[in-house]
């Protein structure tokens, strides 16, 4: 009777022993009544659906605009003024109109005017009027249109870095997202283990009462289940609560309302950084967007200095028109001129300008140390992140080996305290090794997606701008390195 029993109890520890480790059928009729939500298709709602990203993205479409309104304009601008003018000595009065076009060509800092004026005057009774037409041209400061052409530049690298920037922080969003993905699998699998741990321990529970009845196990060994079932009990609590706050945040990414019940599906399988990380650092250097970020702020820096250099010379216009005066509204009998000359001014001592020439030249060379020390700074956080994602994988390595030999460890200690040969207390050590092991290989495994997510996004890999579409916030994710 006794070998009986000892072999019955056999069988149904090295049948526990590996339905610990698989899905049990329960959980498998569940899964066809859920929707099983992969990776891609997440990534897709995320990007279509989330407004995060379309609020990221609304900051590109004001850049438009930024030279119009920091250029000076080139509008034509038109001038009308109409006055009624008395003289009280004279016992008369007469309506004075004046009209004007005006023009600038602000790449060139040319400036056309057109004007014309008619009207009495104090010392005449009679109409008078004139037309006149000129052009200035600077030829010091701004020197036909040279600090325009400079802050058209800057102008222009500004809206190439703040594109660079938006870009940014939506491959910074993106990379969040992605981690929530990644969480949200590895907080399902930790649930699906310390259900099925749970599970197995009610059913040695249930075998170890029987054998109590049975006058072959102890009070005390009943204890020791039940003590092992309520810290089984308390760990599937706090997962399936930290598993449901997970799968809420991702349905508000993904904006998923009355739907079937949603599960993750195993990400991409990973792979290791083939090449080195020297290969990989200067590569990153040379065509990445976050240098190519620094070199544009380095050459902005520069064209700034060159452009406060320019406004410390005097005001210079060169002047030239033609001007002709006459009577009456129709300018009769009129007197013609043709005319040149200089117009200049000269701030002195010029404090101002003088002062915002020192801060630009101070700037860039804060600017070009900013660039240095964001270099070292790159190389020491990439570099780490490196190592790190090496020693996961071979953390990863280990927990496969560990799973191997932990589930080889329980099937024996199943059988041998079916035979009375190890403690109640050496079999409860070796599940809890295997389910030690498991919850391990899942949280180094979680770790090493986010990881290389964060390599991809440090080295900005994980967006490209001509992937994005901005009027849906839409993205096309590069995963060439990470996916087999």
């Amino acid at each position: 009777m006794k070998r009986s029993i000892r072999f019955i109890l056999m069988i149904f520890l090295t049948v526990s022993c590996f339905s610990s480790f698989v899905f049990s059928q329960e959980e498998i009729n569940e899964r066809e009544h859920k929707r099983i939500l992969s990776f891609d298709d997440f990534i897709y709602l995320a990007t279509t659906n989330d407004t995060e990203f379309e609020q990221i993205l609304i900051d590109e479409l004001s850049l438009v605009y930024k030279k119009a309104l920091q250029i000076s304009a080139k509008d034509i601008v038109l001038l009308v003024k109409q006055q009624h003018e008395m003289f009280p000595s004279q016992n008369r009065e007469s309506p004075n109109t004046a009209l004007g076009l005006s023009k600038l060509f602000p790449y060139t800092g040319t400036k056309f005017s057109l004007s014309y004026e008619a009207g009495s005057s104090i010392g005449s009774s009679s109409n008078s009027s004139n037309f006149s037409f000129s052009i200035a041209q600077p030829i010091a400061e701004n020197a036909f249109g040279y600090s325009t052409r400079l802050l058209d530049k800057i102008i222009g690298l500004e809206i190439d870095i703040a594109k660079h920037q938006i870009v940014e922080a939506y491959e910074d969003y993106l990379a969040a997202v992605m981690t929530v993905y990644y969480t949200w699998y590895e907080d399902y699998n930790n649930l699906i283990i310390a259900r099925s741990s749970y599970e197995q321990n009610l059913k040695l529970l249930d075998n170890i009462e029987e054998r109590q009845n049975e006058n072959i196990a102890l009070p005390v060994d009943v204890n020791k289940v039940k003590l092992q079932l309520s810290s089984k009990k308390e760990k599937l609590i706090k997962l399936e609560e930290q598993y449901k706050n997970t799968l809420n945040i991702v349905k508000q990414i993904i904006r998923y309302v009355n739907g079937k019940t949603i599960i993750p599906e195993e990400p991409f399988k990973y792979t290791s950084l083939e090449e080195s990380f020297e290969y990989k650092f200067e590569k990153f250097t040379k065509e990445s967007r976050t240098f190519k970020i620094l070199r544009k702020l380095e050459e902005k820096s520069s064209l700034e200095v060159a452009r406060d250099a320019n406004d410390l010379l005097p005001s210079i216009d060169f002047l030239v028109g033609y001007k002709v005066a006459g009577e009456k509204y129709r300018i009769e009998d009129e007197d013609n001129m043709l005319f040149a000359g200089v117009s200049i001014e000269w701030p002195f001592p010029g404090q101002v300008e003088k002062a915002e020439y020192e801060i630009s030249r101070i700037e860039d060379k804060k600017t070009g140390l900013s660039t240095k020390n964001t270099y070292h700074k790159l190389w020491s956080q990439l570099s780490n992140l490196y190592l790190e994602i090496e020693k996961k994988e071979q953390l990863i390595k280990i927990a496969n080996e560990k799973i191997e030999l932990a589930n080889g460890i329980l099937k024996d200690e199943a059988e041998n305290y079916s035979f009375g040969k190890i403690t109640l207390n050496d079999y409860i050590q070796a599940v809890n090794d295997l389910d030690t092991a498991r919850f391990s290989k899942i949280s180094h495994d979680a770790a090493y997606k986010k990881l290389l997510v964060e390599w991809l996004r440090l080295t900005d890999k994980l967006v490209e701008r001509k992937n994005i579409t901005n009027e849906i916030g839409k993205v096309k994710v590069d995963m060439s390195e990470i996916r087999k």
